[in-house]
């Protein structure tokens, strides 16, 4: 007989993507290409790679521009690797905590996301004071104050007392630490999402998008310590993490005759190639005049912040093509190539706090020394294999924990069946 406690407990969740399991989808609809559901103690192996290689982009793109820099996607298009994450967080929260919530119900699912989202903003915490420790230590020990007000720290050494308190409540983050509050405030509602989308998946997403309407109609936002506003804006943001959490939910199944449609394949492709041509005006001035004076005026500014409908349309465009060539049977996400990319998306949580470390460590280091190309490129190779050895060893650990605690159980196991039998 199980507690309450025990239920809420549960098995232990490392990462929202943690394993998940199939809901009976019927025949018809795994005949076209689509996110599908994983069997059940089976990874969906694409999600982890490309949350992997998300990472890796905020990595690059943390950094100072360099010749990486050219290779991540933010280059050639309007969405960069953030809506990656986000999407993949909502889908795969939705997997883990949905069957949560249709096994052991509301009370006992909403007791794992908050669990979980104590475990974020302890990492969040955490972050921030070795992020504080490492730029108080650069600018002091090599008497720079520009590293401060780079950063974004300098009212913390003015007012320590308050921003810390600003910083507990999420209204102060230096730079580069805007993902993590955008992701426990997510977490937050995931519960009202996914109890909305136990009785109408189709509704609870139209209301998030009457959400998102409002919020550009209406400029809603959160104020940011001392002044400003939530570099990602969760009212936006959450469409994306919603609909993340409807394709888990059933939605992608339902979309599958559309994502295998040769036109959705020609519009995406389409899109693609005009975000690509536009960006391409940016880095090169001389073709801007190629740009319709009236497109520019209705397209200008493809706003980060609020998640603007051209950067959310590139990656419905990117994930449509990304579904129909990748399939989730694919050899090549067996390949040790690309087993660093799927362990750093297995750990997210861990990777994406060690990136942000090491970025700032990167910056530090270009700033000081003069190495050119070369050196950037050193730092950022260095950084990513950091990054990977990290996630190896996290997964070793946890690989050992697991079979460490089999063992134990089946030890005890044994012991108390000979206790019965005597």
């Amino acid at each position: 007989m199980t507690s309450i406690a025990d239920r809420i407990a549960g098995p232990p969740l490392a990462a929202p993507a943690d394993v998940v399991a199939r809901d009976d989808v019927p025949a018809q609809a795994t005949a076209v290409p689509a996110i599908s559901l994983p069997a059940a103690g089976e990874r969906e192996l694409r999600l982890d790679l490309f949350r992997g290689l998300a990472l890796w982009l905020i990595f690059i793109d943390h950094l100072p521009p360099n010749l990486l820099t050219w290779f991540t996607i933010r280059n050639y298009g309007f969405s960069d690797a953030t809506e990656i994450f986000i999407f993949i967080s909502g889908y795969t929260a939705a997997f883990v905590y949905g069957r949560a919530m249709r096994e052991a119900g509301l009370v006992v699912a909403t007791a794992r996301i908050l669990r979980r989202v104590w475990q974020i903003y302890v990492a969040h915490v955490f972050l921030f004071t070795i992020f504080l420790a490492e730029i108080s230590y650069v600018a002091t020990s090599f008497e720079n104050p520009l590293y401060t007000e780079e950063m974004g720290i300098m009212d913390f050494l003015k007012e320590p007392d308050v921003t810390i308190v600003q910083a507990l409540l999420l209204r102060f983050r230096p730079v580069n630490m805007d993902v993590l509050p955008l992701y426990i405030v997510l977490m937050l509602f995931l519960p009202v999402i996914l109890w909305l989308m136990k009785r109408s998946a189709d509704l609870t997403l139209a209301l998030s998008v009457a959400l998102y309407a409002v919020t550009w109609e209406y400029d809603l936002y959160l104020s940011a310590y001392p002044n400003g506003f939530w570099a990602f804006n969760p009212f936006a943001w959450q469409l994306l993490f919603v609909f993340g959490a409807w394709c888990a939910q059933g939605g992608a199944q339902r979309m599958s005759r559309v994502l295998s449609s040769p036109i959705t394949l020609w519009i995406s492709f389409g899109y693609l190639l005009f975000a690509f041509f536009v960006t391409l005006t940016w880095y090169w001035p001389q073709l801007s005049h190629l740009m319709p004076r009236r497109l520019e005026q209705w397209m200008y500014p493809i706003s980060k912040t609020d998640l603007d409908v051209l950067r959310f349309a590139h990656f419905l465009a990117l994930a449509a093509l990304t579904v129909r060539f990748l399939p989730k049977d694919w050899p090549g996400l067996k390949s040790p190539w690309l087993r660093p990319l799927i362990l750093c998306g297995q750990h997210s949580l861990e990777i994406f706090c060690l990136g942000v470390f090491l970025a700032f460590a990167g910056h530090f280091l270009l700033a000081e020394m003069s190495g050119g190309a070369g050196l950037h490129f050193v730092i950022s190779i260095s950084g990513i294999l950091i990054m990977c050895a990290a996630a190896w060893l996290f997964s070793w650990y946890k690989h050992s924990a697991d079979k460490n605690a089999s063992r134990t159980k089946g030890t005890g196991g044994n012991a108390d069946m000979a206790g019965g039998g005597a």
